[in-house]
């Protein structure tokens, strides 16, 4: 097996020992399946990095660990490799870890396992339970800043969160929703769907209590029918999709704040059910298809290009590679996206 790094840097990137990576590469077998296919995704890391590895200044690795639907990962991994060249002349390598479901043993597992192979910094994705807190604490007192992507574990040590306003997004969707399903005098009863990937994600629980409050507060013609722990997958969000609406005649919309929206449109289909408004979030190649077709009328979007730049720049100031900002970054701006406003979005379009 050939390739153009040094074994070290390999070791580094995949987080085990020199000796591994030698016994890999030249295939003398006795290594876990596991271990070979860690070595092998850090050989496939480095070569989309490569443009990176040359540039003078400082080198850093950085784990990124997240747990959602591939299709936001995907779009997450693409949006960090497209910043890492704005960062000169420093030079971030990242080490993935992403995976659809996880339980809190295993997120506890693959920190401590970070923690004891060093980083200099963690992006993470994750619910908010408290085994997962207790391990961003451990990697805090090591020394290894760690920041919370779009959805936050605000009892921990966790250097910074980066992404939007996630109760603010809620009340917006129920803005929209409530408009677009038209007040009048006397308006005509009828209900939300609200899903859920999991109610143990901060910010998904934030961006419901936002839209609860707003209902209340400006649409009480309208009510909510929640389902959740669909996982953002298509198979499991669409089952408990078909069970609600099998339920509840008269959801007339849906507020998606977990995902799995084409397994959503295909169940009201499947059901004969017409969606009067639908508003999801995040334009990944799923969504920005629905959007085309018409099947979704709006996205609540933040740019994740610039999360994944202020998401650095943290690791670089806990690093001391910048200076520490004078007050704390602004949260993203909340983006309505809808059919006739797509922006071009890394080949999407």
């Amino acid at each position: 097996m050939t390739h153009p790094f040094p074994v070290k840097v390999v070791a580094l990137q995949a987080g085990v020992s020199v000796a591994t990576v030698d016994r890999v590469i030249k295939q003398r077998g006795g290594v876990h399946a596991n271990t070979v296919r860690r070595v092998m995704q850090a050989l496939d890391e480095l070569a989309r990095q490569s443009t990176q590895v040359g540039l003078a200044g400082r080198k850093f690795m950085l784990d990124v660990l997240m747990v959602a639907p591939r299709r936001f990962t995907d779009a997450v991994c693409t949006a960090l490799e497209s910043e890492l060249p704005s960062l000169h002349p420093a030079v971030l390598r990242s080490r993935f870890h992403l995976h659809e479901t996880l339980d809190a043993d295993g997120i506890v597992d693959q920190l401590e396992r970070i923690r004891k192979n060093g980083s200099h910094g963690v992006l993470l994705k994750a619910p908010d339970l408290p085994p997962v807190a207790e391990a961003v604490n451990r990697l805090a007192a090591a020394g290894i800043p760690l920041v919370t992507l779009v959805t936050d574990l605000p009892s921990s040590a966790r250097r910074s969160y980066v992404g939007m306003d996630n109760r603010a997004a809620g009340e917006t969707a129920a803005c929209l929703i409530g408009q677009w399903l038209g007040a009048g005098r006397r308006p005509r009863k009828q209900q939300v769907l609200v899903t859920l990937s999991s109610n143990r994600f901060h910010g998904e629980e934030e961006r419901e209590i936002g839209f609860r409050r707003a209902l209340r507060e400006r649409h009480r013609h309208l009510s909510i029918v929640e389902v959740s722990e669909g996982h953002g997958i298509d198979g499991a969000t669409g089952a408990l999709v078909r069970q609600a609406l099998a339920g509840h005649p008269g959801i007339a919309a849906v507020y998606s704040i977990g995902g799995g929206n084409a397994a959503i449109v295909q169940a009201f289909a499947q059901a004969g059910r017409p969606c009067r408004v639908f508003i999801g979030h995040d334009l990944d190649a799923d969504n920005v298809a629905l959007l085309k077709s018409g099947a979704i009328h709006a996205v609540l979007h933040h740019d994740l290009g610039q999360d994944m730049r202020r998401a650095c720049q943290e690791i670089l100031r806990a690093q001391g590679a910048l200076p520490a900002l004078a007050q704390a970054p602004l949260l993203s701006a909340i983006q309505i996206v809808t059919p006739w406003n797509l922006p071009a979005l890394n080949g999407l379009n």
